[in-house]
């Protein structure tokens, strides 16, 4: 088998072509969404940290339903949940894009909006990895996990850049009906699956003991806690690096918003990169390696970054900051979901996202203000130093041959 083929072996099933295919074109809609939205926010208030206010509560609702969401996934059918899920992300970008093209929009719209998406996506994030883990054999799933990643990351190629372009010619609203559009095959690739009827069962316990006993399994297992802890360092001083790239690409590199989109798509094609190289791994031996290691080069990458003030350099050096992050995190995510029983799939991994999205805002909110006081780059460079003490603090605790 050539190493290509190995790389893409779980498309050999058919359910997983169809989540792939429908997700990229979705994904790519989703990218210039959140590019345009950051820049109409940084031009209608000009103010990093209302930037660190939108995305606080696009993810706060994460962490405060998530748990629901967990639970919600494994007891009812993730396809049809995923369908629901998704036709109501579709209506909130075309109401975007709507108030955006009218000139209705204001911050407060903007982050009532950005409210609700989080909300709905309390519910889609768990039922996505649950779905996911049932389109494959368990042996496929770490690279349908990388290949999934890959798609997620790969589409801030394509979506960025055209979002960048999009923007200065023809605004922002454009963008969030396109991605509202987008759903369209997301939702057709759901609907098109030949997944075996979902048989429901009548002997949950209550939804509370639900959670409970999914806490209970993550506080019980060690690996697991470490696992969490170091996404939650690059997701609280690394990841929020992406909510200040408007201050960077005007305020710094003076690049307006087609150097905004080159730079996300710089970081785009980094983290097709690292999630390539991950989709030609065959097992899991190792992988914690790589998740600190992710997390040590990103945190370097960062620093780097943070003090170009040359386009073409700060393009250069987001390379290796989107390859080392997504690195960290699908190997961090892939080490997860084989470490758990399908059972507790769904909740475990609301609480994975729960870490994410408690981790991110806060991040967000804190370098916003941060960026603010003491400028964008002594504030990306803290967070990038930050990662590289977490990911420190993970590799001496980590059981030796655990992966």
């Amino acid at each position: 088998m050539s190493r290509l083929s190995e790389s893409l072996r779980s498309l050999e099933f058919r359910n997983f072509r169809l989540f792939f295919t429908g997700q990229l074109v979705s994904l790519v809609g989703t990218w210039m969404q959140s590019v345009a939205l950051s820049w109409l926010v940084y031009r209608l208030t000009g103010q990093a940290t209302l930037l660190g206010v939108v995305a606080f509560a696009s993810q706060a609702p994460i962490f405060l339903l998530g748990s629901f969401g967990g639970v919600l996934a494994d007891r009812v059918d993730p396809r049809r949940l995923l369908v629901f899920t998704q036709a109501l992300q579709m209506v909130q970008a075309f109401l975007l894009g709507w108030l955006t093209l009218t000139g209705w929009v204001r911050p407060w719209e903007i982050i009532l909006l950005a409210v609700l998406l989080g909300i709905v996506n309390a519910f889609d994030l768990p039922a996505r990895q649950v779905l996911v883990a049932s389109t494959v054999s368990r042996d496929h799933l770490p690279n349908a996990i990388a290949l999934n990643s890959s798609i997620f990351h790969g589409s801030r190629v394509v979506g960025p850049a055209v979002a960048g372009l999009m923007v200065a010619a023809i605004g922002e609203g454009w963008c969030f009906l396109v991605n509202g559009v987008s759903f369209l095959a997301a939702i057709a690739g759901l609907l098109m699956m030949d997944l075996p009827p979902w048989v429901s069962r009548d002997d949950h316990p209550p939804v509370l003991e639900h959670i409970l006993e999914g806490i209970r399994y993550v506080h019980g297992n060690r690996e697991l806690r470490l696992l969490f802890f170091l996404l939650g360092v690059v997701c609280l001083l690394g990841l929020p690096y992406s909510v200040l790239m408007p201050v960077f690409a005007d305020g710094i590199l003076h690049g307006g918003p087609r150097a905004l989109g080159l730079l996300m798509g710089g970081s785009g094609v980094g983290a097709v990169l690292g999630a390539a190289v991950l989709a030609g791994r065959r097992g899991i031996h190792g992988l914690e390696r790589i998740a600190y290691l992710g997390a040590t080069g990103t945190g370097i990458a960062l620093a780097a970054f943070a003090y170009s003030r040359v386009l073409w350099l700060s393009l250069v050096l987001i390379v290796p900051v989107g390859a080392t992050m997504v690195a960290h995190m699908t190997s961090n995510n892939t080490l997860v979901q084989v470490l758990i029983p399908d059972e507790m799939r769904g909740r475990v991994m609301a609480f994975h996202a729960m870490v994410f999205t408690a981790a991110m805002p806060l991040g967000a909110l804190a370098e916003g203000v941060l960026a603010n006081h003491f400028g964008a780059p002594a504030t990306v460079a803290a967070g990038g130093l930050g990662c590289v003490i977490g990911a420190w603090f993970f590799a001496v605790r980590f059981p030796a041959g655990k992966s």
